[in-house]
């Protein structure tokens, strides 16, 4: 994946948007919320895993900013 590539996620009227590279790998996504986080399936992200409260919980806790929430209204 190029360092540009953006992938968004979307749930409601809000998207998990996903820069790969600014991403660290620090693994907290996956270890904390692996219902939505999962690289283990494709797509990686899977926003019908938990409720829009625990993702945008989770998203704020991205150490890198390769994680956030865009409002899609």
């Amino acid at each position: 994946m190029s360092d540009g590539e953006v992938k968004e996620y979307k749930f409601g009227k809000k998207a998990v948007v996903w820069e790969p590279g600014k991403c660290c790998h620090s693994g907290r996504c996956v270890r904390e919320l692996p219902g939505v986080f999962n690289l283990k399936q494709h797509p990686w992200v899977n926003v019908e895993g938990g409720t829009a409260v625990e993702i945008e919980n989770q998203v704020k806790r991205c150490p890198s900013g390769a994680l956030s929430i865009r409002d899609l209204d």
